[in-house]
């Protein structure tokens, strides 16, 4: 199946991600309809030309597009459109999901004939402005292919990763990294600061170096500064996917404590209330402890 700009994309969830990517597509001249949880979501878009969603009208479209907090959500989401599917539709799905949870739901989307891509991204909202995700995919190489002219509107790369459920383990193993990586960070520029460093030049001085990394580049400095809003990464969203990653490794028989570790670190952070703020208040969760 090939797909052109006058192909009609259902776009489910318009979160901090969600509604970035759909302005996107919009702007690219591709005829989105989107639809939130919450309604008011979607209003920003449609004042861009979007149409507003109905469910029961998913079946008019070729191509789905979701984008949803996590496993729950999705399901949930899913059980609701599932009367309306239609054979031959590809859901796209960008959330960042379980293994488990997204091997059940292309099960469930099998039995109606449709076509489940797991396509979950990294670059955060900057990305998702821009234009310059990456995407790890999994499941049938050529409807992968096919996707490509949506693909490229949203991201700089797009990598088949395997069978189903490999794009989601990808990004399990990204948001390991990162969710540990962002522990470290609070540690060291709370550590700079109290040994008297003037920790806004933490950043440029460790740019290019071995310790350097997009996560650092963000999260340093808004630390340093305490400065946390607009909000770019949620705490609650990166301890979830650290869970993931502690379940799939447990699922596997394989121990990841340093991982454990920071995800006891984010949860007990998300206890004190920081669950839907940045994670660069993490810094705040270190000088406090």
């Amino acid at each position: 199946m090939s797909f052109d700009r006058s192909s009609k994309i259902a776009f489910l969830g318009m979160g901090l991600m969600g509604s970035r990517m759909a302005a996107r597509l919009l702007q690219a001249g591709f005829e989105v309809s989107v639809w939130n949880r919450t309604a008011s979501a979607c209003d920003e878009l449609v004042d861009m030309g979007a149409e507003a969603l109905s469910l029961q009208d998913i079946g008019r479209y070729p191509i789905i597009l979701t984008c949803l907090a996590d496993d729950q959500a999705m399901a949930s989401v899913y059980a609701q459109i599932q009367p309306f599917l239609q054979a031959q539709q590809i859901i796209v799905d960008f959330s960042s999901l379980s293994v488990a949870q997204t091997h059940s739901l292309t099960a469930q989307a099998l039995q109606k004939q449709v076509i489940w891509i797991d396509s979950p991204v990294s670059g955060g909202t900057a990305g998702a402005e821009q234009g310059t995700l990456v995407i790890f995919a999994g499941g049938e190489a050529k409807t992968i292919e096919d996707l490509s002219l949506v693909y490229n509107v949203l991201s700089q790369r797009v990598t088949r990763m395997g069978a189903t459920g490999a794009g989601q383990a990808t990004k399990i193993c990204n948001q390991l990294i990162v969710a540990a990586n962002s522990a470290l960070i609070a540690e060291a520029v709370a550590l700079a600061g109290q040994a008297g460093v003037d920790t806004a030049l933490l950043a440029p001085a460790l740019a290019g170096g071995f310790a350097d990394s997009k996560p650092f580049q963000i999260l340093a400095p808004r630390m340093a500064a305490h400065h946390f809003e607009p909000v770019q990464w949620k705490v609650q969203t990166l301890s979830k996917d650290l869970n993931n990653a502690v379940q799939l490794a447990a699922s596997h028989q394989l121990r990841i404590p340093v991982a454990e570790l920071a995800l006891q670190q984010l949860k007990d952070h998300q206890a004190k209330g920081f669950a839907e703020k940045d994670l660069a208040t993490l810094i705040e969760h270190v000088v406090k402890a």
